[in-house]
């Protein structure tokens, strides 16, 4: 049995450590990234052993494939976005334009109530006015950056760090997990070891699985609404995607604004049609094929559970609080689940 006085212990090094980790949270965020890269990489990288990989060999294809994927990123997808954005914010003055002369005709002749109180003119006459001041979203992003020494040194200490830091902890993963198994007391490692299996369990279906789904997603929504000619496919397919981790969110959130986007461009009903069928045939294969293959039935975290975690973690630590959100959510969630059990099976709940 624990004493009191080791209660009072662990409690005192478990405030502690919290308090460590708010004070250095500014400078834990890059650590943190590349803990999170090196916990989506580890899985791929196991698997290449098992093919006769060493590990600094397979770490390597790894942290290649890694690299790849975000130049692509920022050479292909970064430029595309930036593009429709800046299109977007220049055709607003348009958009507003017809709400005001064709669709608040309609509301008004069709439910008989007046919309005079609304002054969409003066929005559209500002946004024709000042949309050109949008210019290069990197370049923007660029002065405002370089205006400050420090902010210029802490992104490039950041680029340095991140791939460093990375590389050594997809290598030795393997190895600081057990060497961190070690440090448990052996009378509790058989209940410590069940619950970081349920916390690896969690996180492995949101951040490897979930993460895939929402790309794979995002992906189709883009190709299917590009097909279909809808001048902004990118954005909102991109936005579904990134929203689909809440059950049809993606779906009701991205067919709602396709569906506006497509009678804006085209007046016309079929291209509607058009949109429903891309977000029911990505529906269909998120539920049929992207769910089952890249999730699978492990028990995850609850829709609400992500969003609020996600929300206190910026609120209270900021960038840093949203990286760390996910998985101090993932391990309360365990815990409790843990301690539910636990009273179930005891003689408060059953004398």
């Amino acid at each position: 049995m624990i004493t009191d006085a080791q209660k009072w212990l662990i409690l005192a090094i478990t405030l502690a450590s919290g308090y460590l980790v708010y004070l250095l949270s500014p400078i834990l965020t890059p650590f943190l990234i590349s803990a999170l890269l090196a916990y989506l990489g580890d899985p791929l990288a196991d698997r290449l052993q098992r093919l006769s990989m060493s590990r600094t060999v397979a770490v390597v294809v790894v942290f290649l494939i890694m690299l790849l994927v975000f130049s692509l990123f920022l050479l292909i997808a970064m430029p595309l976005i930036e593009n429709q954005l800046v299109k977007l914010i220049k055709r607003m003055p348009d958009f507003i334009n017809v709400i005001q002369t064709q669709w608040l005709p309609w509301l008004t002749a069709t439910l008989g109530v007046e919309f005079g109180n609304i002054n969409l003119q003066g929005l559209r006459n500002s946004l024709g006015e000042h949309w050109q001041t949008v210019g290069n979203m990197l370049g923007m992003l660029i002065s405002r950056v370089s205006a400050s020494g420090q902010t210029v040194l802490l992104w490039f200490s950041y680029l340095l760090l991140i791939p460093v830091v990375t590389f050594y902890l997809l290598r030795d993963w393997d190895h600081l997990v057990e060497k961190t198994a070690f440090l448990v007391p052996r009378k509790y490692i058989a209940t410590v070891t069940t619950l970081a299996k349920d916390c690896d369990a969690v996180l492995a279906e949101f951040l490897r699985g979930q993460l895939l789904v929402m790309l794979a997603l995002g992906i189709i929504y883009s190709i299917g609404l590009w097909l279909v000619g809808l001048e902004f496919s990118l954005l909102i397919g991109l936005g579904a995607g990134v929203v689909s981790f809440v059950p049809y969110l993606g779906f009701i959130v991205g067919f709602l604004v396709a569906s506006i986007a497509a009678f804006m461009q085209f007046q016309d009903v079929i291209h509607i049609i058009y949109v429903l069928l891309v977000f029911g045939a990505g529906q269909a294969l998120e539920g049929m094929v992207l769910s089952p293959l890249l999730v699978g039935d492990r028990i995850g975290l609850h829709p609400v559970a992500v969003i609020f975690a996600v929300m206190a973690g910026a609120q209270l630590f900021g960038f840093f609080g949203m990286l760390l959100a996910l998985p101090v959510a993932a391990v309360i969630t365990v815990v409790l689940r843990h301690l539910h059990a636990q009273y179930l099976n005891s003689q408060l709940y059953t004398p």
